[in-house]
Formats: C-alpha cells, sequence, structure tokens
C-alpha cells in the first residue's frame, strides 16, 4: 500500500535547480534509503517532506493527505513527521529525560514511565536519564535523538546522516538496531546517506539521486546487480566494466563468452560484472599450456587489510583476442578473503561466477 507520495517536485534556489521532477512512492511501513553524491538534493528532499520548506511544483502525500502542492502546505509541526539529523540537535542545557520528552505534554499520563520505556527501548540504561548530552558518547546522543523522535509517534521517520559521526563497528551496530526498533514500531522510515553499503543494508527501497532526479528506484539486490548505467553501477560499489558484443545471451568480452541478463543483440556493449563474481585458482606457468580456452592472469598488487585484501590482476591471455586490446594492460581490482589471497607474483586462473548484466 502507498503511503508516501511524490509527484514531479520542482525546487529552485534563486538560479539553482535542486530538485528537477522528483517521483517517488514509499510503501507503509517500509524502509528507504536515498543516496547520491552531495549536491544532487538529498537532504532538500527530506527537507521538503518534513516541512521546513515548500516546493515549486509538485505534490506531496503522506497517507492520502495532501501535505503541499502548489497551493499552499501543512506546517511542519501539523505533518506527525520525525526527524533525526546528523549531529542530534539535542537541547544542551536539558537532561536527556528533558531531550527525550520535550515534544510531550507535562501533564501526559506516565510521561516519566514512557520517557524511561523509550530509553530503553533505544538501548540506554535508565542511570543516564538525569545526564547531559555532553556526557554521552556520539553513538548514546544519536540514541537519544531517536527516542525523542519516536516520543512523538510519527507516521514517518526522515533519518538525515544519522550515523556518519561514529565509529566503523559502532555504525553497524546503530543501523542494526535502529532498523529493528522502527521495524517493531511499524515505522515508515526515510534514510538519507552518503554510505552506499549502508543504504544496501539497511533498506527494503534504494533511490540513486543525481542532478535533482531519482536515476534508478529498486530494490537494493536490484540496483546491485541491475544497475541502469554505469554511474549507478559504479556509485553502489566496486564494478568491472567490461566491452562486449551480446548475442543470443550471451557476450563475446575479454573475459570469455559470458552469459548476460539480455536477448537483445549489440554489436557494441558495455557489461558489468561485481568483483566477487570472478573466482580465482591459483595455479602455475607451466599449468596455462595447453588450455588455450581458459583465463589466466599475474596478482601485480596485493593490499592486506585484515578479513579482506584488495589485489591487482594483470591478464595474460584472453579466451578472446579480438577484444582484448579493448581492456588493455588495465589490471582487475578484486577482494579475497585476506587469510587466502594469493600473493604478488602469483599466477592464477579465473572463471566467473553468475551472469554480466548489460549497461544502457
Amino acid at each position: 500500500m502507498s503511503f508516501l507520495e511524490l509527484r514531479d517536485v520542482h525546487k529552485r534556489y534563486g538560479p539553482v535547480q535542486a530538485l528537477a521532477g522528483v517521483d517517488l512512492t514509499v510503501a507503509s511501513g517500509s524502509r528507504t534509503a536515498i543516496v547520491g553524491p552531495s549536491g544532487c538534493g538529498k537532504t532538500t528532499l527530506l527537507r521538503l517532506i518534513a516541512g521546513f520548506e515548500t516546493p515549486d511544483q509538485g505534490t506531496i502525500a503522506l497517507a492520502g493527505e495532501v501535505l503541499a502542492n502548489g497551493d499552499g502546505a501543512v506546517p511542519a509541526h501539523r505533518r506527525g513527521i520525525g526527524l533525526v539529523a546528523q549531529d542530534g540537535a539535542l537541547f544542551p542545557h536539558l537532561s536527556i529525560a528533558d531531550n527525550i520528552g520535550f515534544g510531550m505534554a507535562r501533564s501526559e499520563t506516565r510521561r516519566d514511565e514512557r520517557i524511561a520505556e523509550l530509553a530503553y527501548t533505544v538501548g540506554l540504561d535508565k542511570a543516564i536519564l538525569k545526564r547531559r548530552p555532553h556526557q554521552l558518547s556520539g553513538g548514546q546522543q544519536q540514541r537519544v535523538a531517536l527516542a525523542r523522535a519516536m516520543a512523538m509517534k510519527p507516521r514517518l521517520m526522515l533519518l538525515d546522516e544519522p550515523f556518519s559521526a561514529l565509529d566503523t563497528g559502532l555504525r553497524a551496530s546503530m543501523r542494526k538496531a535502529v532498523a529493528e526498533l522502527l521495524e517493531a514500531a511499524g515505522i515508515t522510515t526515510i534514510l538519507v546517506t552518503h554510505d552506499q553499503a549502508e543504504a544496501l543494508s539497511f533498506a527494503s527501497q534504494v533511490a540513486v539521486m543525481r542532478d535533482g532526479k531519482f536515476s534508478q528506484v529498486g530494490t537494493p539486490r536490484e540496483l546491485y546487480l541491475r544497475p541502469r548505467d554505469r554511474m549507478i553501477a559504479e556509485f553502489l560499489g566496486d564494478a568491472i566494466i567490461l566491452p562486449a558484443k551480446i548475442s543470443d545471451g550471451f557476450a563475446s568480452s575479454p573475459l570469455g563468452r559470458l552469459a548476460v541478463d539480455t536477448t537483445e543483440r549489440r554489436d557494441v556493449a558495455r557489461i558489468m560484472l561485481r568483483p566477487e563474481q570472478v573466482l580465482l585458482k591459483r595455479t602455475s606457468r607451466e599449468g596455462m599450456s595447453g588450455t588455450p580456452d581458459m583465463l589466466f592472469g599475474e596478482v601485480t598488487e596485493s593490499e592486506f587489510a585484515g578479513s579482506v585484501c584488495t589485489i591487482a590482476v594483470r591478464l595474460l591471455n584472453s579466451a578472446d583476442p579480438p577484444d582484448a586490446a579493448a581492456i588493455g594492460n588495465t589490471p582487475l581490482i578484486l577482494r579475497k578473503p585476506g587469510m587466502d589471497a594469493p600473493a604478488v607474483g602469483e599466477i592464477v586462473r579465473l572463471t566467473v561466477s553468475g551472469t554480466a548484466h548489460v549497461l544502457a
């Protein structure tokens, strides 16, 4: 069921076109992540939904109620929308309890109990309720901001880069905890982030924004495996882009004959593989003889980073020589488990798992 709908939303700041016709549908109880480079319009869109700005053109509707159109807009405080900003935006002069209960009426029944329940819900100990924000860690402050937003019982939660200031480990655990909390509460959520992995793991729907518009909207798996173009492919993760000729559901490429996700014939095309699709098996130069249909490479670089090792592999032959020149001496950049990654100078046999995606 459609819960939030944006239709042809435009916003301009003087000569700058921040949004140039945005369309988006968000299902009730779902999590949507909006990603894109800096300046593409992500935060502007969030401010329009929250009610801090009004669109120059277009319609924003929530649960069937029109929040903004060309004729006017519902004020932010009447929209029933919660917002968690990047820095938490806590009130430094108030205690943690007063921050959480800021939007709650003083006369509300069981107010103190509800504040304690909200603190517990976001993983905060009751003992910190008397402290001030400066006495908490960054992760704790973000939890307080989330509890404060949830205290208003919002219909929609907006998260604007809420985890960006956290350490890597804490960021991952906070992201998972927040997702579980919002799902349990049945709150529809929109996350704005620069972190592609965060968007893919957090959301059930991902929208990639570029130049004030959405380039592609779909499930995380769909966008990762079948991006519309090269920009989306490389923005959402490491990608191997190769020239190819397409016919009968297969591509003739520098990595050999590969199955592709289209039956359309193209004499000139670009295909995409994710690095994890390229499998390596150690061999030797002697092992290359007598196997012209196999693909071999030499490891030219290796960067160890604990559990993951980034390696560069230079192709030594090609199963399809006419196309080999197109890739030249550019090595393939792959990530492999650090414990068993081949070393510089080792010869490896390459095979490809799954199908390649044909870019538009």
